[in-house]
């Protein structure tokens, strides 16, 4: 059974920094067509936050491109995401998503609330 597991989110003031972590177990990167972060603030849709695809592409969303750095540690099947330099905007329930040929994997969320 592949299971995702963040952490890291919380509290913190505008221009702070934070660092999230996923944890997957159950299964390795290896079968994964891509992997990485959405957010879904209240009231609107989940979104592409950056996330990687399996031919080594890196894809950020334009609002967090200069402040947020995906990552990965292949051996700990782990994947990361520093975010500095954060806004109110940024506030929202960060998900972790893991996509292969035939379903989709998510994590249960950790939020992030960034006060001004």
């Amino acid at each position: 059974q592949v299971t995702l597991v963040e952490s890291g989110g919380g509290l913190v003031q505008a221009g702070g920094s934070l660092r999230l972590s996923c944890s997957v177990s159950g299964t390795t990167f290896v079968g994964f067509n891509a992997i990485g972060w959405y957010r879904q603030a209240p009231g609107k849709e989940r979104d592409v936050v950056a996330k990687f695809t399996n031919r080594g592409i890196v894809n950020y969303a334009d609002s967090v491109k200069g402040r947020f750095t995906i990552s990965r540690d292949n051996a700990k099947n782990q994947v990361y995401l520093q975010m500095n330099s954060l806004k109110p905007e940024d506030t929202a329930v960060y998900y972790c998503k893991a996509e292969t040929d035939w379903t989709n994997y998510w994590g249960q969320g950790t939020q992030v609330t960034v006060s001004s």
